[in-house]
């Protein structure tokens, strides 16, 4: 099978090129961004549009980390390479800032966001009309509509201030003081108190209360289960929520032309700030003065020194392990570090297909989305294989196609469509051993296919005749993720666990939310930092906004965080 291509890029000058060109040659920058993923990107514009001298270096040869696209089976057809659909990206202001329609970026959407059938019944479907999703879970109960209808209504009278919580800097002392002053005007302090507990609720918990049938809990726990969250986990209902509520606001948007489009455009917005993109620059390790970090080595020998800082678009345990190294961290730290937590693994599959798919069910023909399971009960049974490291028999399957949304990803009447499901990072055992040997962790041994053969039988479940169709499939395994980005651990798409025990104050360790780390002048912009995964900037754009004020006063702290709107605040 052919690898993808990449996005294309303009290469380095060749002056600029020949500065580091040598080992042992140095440059001198402002600030250096280690990997070009979306994160990365956000981060060196924020910073050359303050001035800065930035240099972004990318090991791989192409910028975009797991945003990226290109052709993976058959010439035609445009495939997404790791993340697709991006209602993070288009709701999140530190991407909003940044004016990228003006750079070539242009959003698509599919007629429904979210479909998800049921073998005996009916198909709940998210829609931006609200109407239209309201009709869908009144199906299963009548009545259910108003639950959606409420769940709605607490977001739109929160919103904007509860996404810009999300996505500022930990603590966001400024969205949140808003978001209670909104809380305390709608129903007194004790609505705060309500809110809290309505936040921490299981997916399944939320679902009950909220509906007297499945449709509703199951277009909430679909989306909580695009994190390695389960339905009986503190916090999954507000994540599902919140997608959810995203899914109904802004529907779940598409770069056209594939998803690659929108790290062109980032590229881009980076030169015209007047920052630099080096791909094929693997950084080898961060280097330390007087116990500072003051630049980056590569793999080549070269040295590029930061007279102001390092940012890392690095998952955390690279950075501190590889990069920095433990004998320079404090022990405390190097312990907490060793209960880091990856996010489970994922397996996808991308199909060209001769023909859209013919599922069974029409809301699912219009649907950007599909999301194939049984019911809560199946995504519970999944959750519980996944945390016991077993194999699931039948993968709750999250489901991308393209054609009604963007028809330029395929040729005429054809469809470009993937699919993927977790499994876990270790593998213990195989819950549909076929008496085979099962499933066993050896992706390269075959395991790829035999599951991706289980995710093609749930679609043909959903969707009879799927299989005539394909014409060209592409499986990206575990280690085949990890291998095409280095970020993206044992198949890990979350920067480490959702879960709220590695969230908030915990992420990546206790006590390190923030950008800042154990190192100064070395700056965490990946999604193992705050908020976490997702395709929505805030990490990157918060570690840029660190530099930016320890660079105005090195012994800032967050009293001048709060005094400092001027350096980009998610207000």
């Amino acid at each position: 099978m052919r690898g993808p291509r990449l996005l294309r890029v303009v290469p380095a000058r060749a002056d600029d090129r020949g500065a580091v060109g040598a080992a042992g040659m140095t440059t001198t920058v402002d600030a250096v961004v280690v990997g070009a993923g979306h994160n990365g990107l956000v981060a060196a514009i924020t910073l050359a549009d303050r001035g800065w001298d930035v240099l972004v270096l990318e090991a791989e040869d192409q910028p975009g980390g797991a945003v990226r696209s290109g052709p993976l089976t058959l010439p035609g057809y445009e495939h997404d390479l790791f993340s697709g659909f991006y209602p993070l990206g288009f709701a999140s202001p530190n991407i909003a800032r940044l004016h990228l329609e003006d750079h070539g970026l242009r959003w698509r959407r599919a007629p429904l966001v979210v479909a998800n059938p049921t073998p005996d019944g009916p198909t709940a479907v998210l829609s931006q009309d609200l109407d239209e999703t309201a009709a869908s879970l009144d199906a299963f109960a009548a009545g259910d509509g108003n639950g959606w209808r409420r769940l709605y209504r607490r977001w739109s009278r929160l919103d904007p201030h509860l996404i810009r919580a999300v996505m500022s800097p930990f603590p966001p002392l400024r969205p949140a003081a808003r978001l209670v002053l909104r809380l305390v005007a709608d129903g007194g302090p004790v609505e705060v108190l309500r809110f809290g507990r309505f936040a921490v609720l299981p997916v399944r918990r939320m679902g009950e209360e909220y509906f007297r049938g499945e449709g509703g809990t199951l277009l909430l726990a679909g989306n909580a289960l695009h994190a390695d969250l389960v339905p009986e986990a503190a916090v999954s209902g507000v994540y599902g929520w919140l997608l959810g509520m995203l899914g109904q606001q802004v529907g779940f948007p598409v770069p056209e032309g594939g998803a690659g489009r929108l790290t062109e455009a980032l590229v881009r917005r980076l030169r015209v700030a007047g920052g630099e993109l080096r791909c094929g620059a693997r950084v080898e390790a961060v280097e330390l003065r007087g116990g500072r970090a003051s630049g980056v080595r590569t793999a080549g020998g070269e040295r590029v020194a930061a007279r102001r800082a390092v940012i890392a678009d690095v998952d955390a345990p690279t950075l501190y392990r590889r990069l920095v190294g433990e004998d320079r961290l404090p022990p405390a730290f190097v312990e907490d570090l060793r209960r880091f937590q990856w996010d489970t693994s994922t397996v996808k599959v991308d199909w060209a297909l001769r023909a859209p798919i013919p599922w069974q069910d029409e809301p699912c023909r219009r649907a950007g989305t599909i999301h194939l399971t049984d019911g809560i009960d199946h995504l519970s049974d999944v959750a519980h294989a996944l945390a016991v490291r077993e194999v699931p028999a039948r993968p709750f399957c999250i489901v991308g196609q393209y054609s009604m949304a963007d028809p330029t990803r395929m040729p005429p009447g054809a469809e470009t469509a993937w699919a993927y499901a977790h499994v876990p990072q270790a593998p213990r055992r195989d819950a549909g051993d076929a008496g085979d040997g099962g499933i066993t962790g050896d992706w390269d041994g075959g395991d790829g296919e035999r599951f991706a053969d289980r995710i093609e039988a749930e679609m043909e479940r959903a969707a009879p005749g799927f299989g005539r169709l394909v014409v060209g499939r592409h499986i990206f395994t575990p280690p085949g993720m990890h291998a095409a980005d280095a970020n993206l651990v044992g198949g890990a798409i979350s920067g480490g666990t959702s879960q709220l025990h590695q969230q908030l104050v915990f992420r990546p360790v206790p006590g390190m939310a923030r950008a800042e780390t154990p190192v100064p002048g070395l700056y965490l912009g990946s999604s193992s930092a705050h908020p976490g995964g997702g395709v929505h900037g805030a990490p990157g754009h918060s570690a840029a906004r660190a530099a930016l004020i320890h660079a105005t006063l090195p012994l800032a702290g967050p009293a001048l965080v709060r005094r400092m709107p001027e350096l980009g605040d998610a207000r």
